[in-house]
């Protein structure tokens, strides 16, 4: 019973490095998107350029990303996530230093890459460890990686209001950020492909079970992509509210969808992955019918904050669907991922376009109708047999009785 129980904390102990390192790939995401105005400055880009130039990280995830499984088949996971997490923490430091536009676009490709393959590496180890717990943690991981936006974007708005330089500021977030996701790598689980394992193809396209998962990821990524960007201009130029109620409705979305994901887990334990979706895509739609409704700002704030509540648990219920749904979990990681960094692309600029050309109101209207493909595809999430602690070729058996 001593090594069980001890092999049952190496794998709690697992669940807690892995939720320590969503955070720190947050707090890159949160000190970045801070700095964007000064990175804007220093590289003499027009406000055009720079959005041809942000959308360099998701054509670098998309393209690296399939690369992740060769890489830890490779080098075991633990190896892998520890390099991997190393190269995007240091990735940060490459935009602020980029005196142009080409260099720009290498940089945030270079920055992208190693984002989208280190997002592929601690997500399967993650599913690993929900596996081998027979609990739901994807919720609470993903909510990790919330908060640790939150406290990079902080510490980048108190940067910015210091008028400090971002390269600076990067390099100092980013030999931070590097030692504590290195360090918290080393407790988690040691996983090494079988002897007799094929090596997966170095690229490959994601399997079919993949797609259909992906499906209900691109509508919650659509809805956080827009929710994010544009409900402060939404209640700005819809329900004409100062810059400062804007911002507020802005910062209360990011902070539901934190709070719901650190507590999701225990409503998907209870409910089900299912169920759970059904009643988030319930939430949402609700969410999206006020908001293009919304005659109030009061009104349109609770909708988004409806909306982000909805929307919270999808995504890390769709990575944990996707390590259960064939033989290659990181191939089918790689694949839902590509197609969330796809949807967080493609957007921002789908709900500007369809503004221009109607009106804010119809393009919440869009994202209220994909939020309806939550409770309509919800059942693809049904969980197949997981690798439970109890199986005998598990690390940890199960000590229930």
């Amino acid at each position: 019973m001593g090594n069980v129980a001890d092999e049952l904390r190496e794998v709690k102990r697992s669940r807690y490095a892995v939720a320590a390192v969503f955070a720190v790939h947050g707090a890159v995401t949160g000190s970045f998107a801070t700095r964007v105005p000064w990175i804007q400055d220093h590289a003499g880009v027009t406000a055009g350029q720079l959005g041809i130039a942000l959308a360099f990280p998701a054509l670098g995830a998309s393209v690296a990303m399939p690369l992740a499984g060769s890489v830890t088949h490779r080098f075991g996971a633990r190896n892998a996530l520890r390099g991997l997490i190393a190269l995007w923490t240091m990735s940060l430091v490459l935009p602020s230093l980029a005196p142009n536009l080409l260099t720009l676009c290498l940089a945030l490709f270079t920055y992208g890459a190693t984002a989208g393959m280190a997002d592929v590496a601690m997500n399967a180890l993650g599913v690993e460890v929900e596996n081998r717990l027979d609990r739901s943690i994807m919720s609470g991981l993903h909510g990790m990686w919330s908060a640790g936006a939150l406290v990079g974007s902080a510490a980048g708005t108190l940067a910015a209001h210091l008028g400090s330089d971002a390269r600076l500021h990067h390099v100092l977030a980013a030999a931070v950020l590097t030692l504590v996701g290195v360090l918290s790598c080393r407790w988690v689980l040691d996983l090494q492909p079988a002897e007799d394992e094929e090596p997966p193809p170095r690229f490959a396209l994601p399997p079919r079970s993949a797609l259909l998962i992906g499906a209900i990821g691109f509508c919650a990524v659509f809805a956080e992509g827009a929710s994010l960007d544009w409900s402060a201009v939404y209640l700005r130029e819809q329900l004409e509210t100062s810059a400062g109620l804007a911002a507020a409705c802005t910062t209360g979305f990011t902070l539901t969808m934190a709070v719901a994901r650190i507590a999701g887990d225990r409503i998907v334990d209870r409910f089900g992955a299912v169920r759970t979706v059904r009643a988030s895509g319930v939430l949402a739609v609700l969410g999206g019918l006020m908001i293009v409704a919304a005659r109030q700002p009061a009104v349109a704030m609770a909708g988004f904050a409806l909306m982000g509540l909805g929307i919270a648990v999808v995504v890390p219920l769709c990575f944990a669907a996707a390590g259960r749904s064939g033989s290659n979990p990181s191939l089918a990681i790689a694949g839902v991922a590509t197609i969330t960094y796809t949807s967080g692309l493609i957007a921002p600029s789908a709900i500007g376009m369809l503004a221009q050309a109607t009106s804010l109101m119809v393009s919440f209207c869009l994202v209220t109708l994909l939020s309806c493909g939550l409770m309509a595809f919800a059942g693809v999430l049904r969980p197949g047999e997981r690798a439970t602690i109890s199986k005998p070729d598990a690390a940890v058996p199960d000590p229930r009785p």
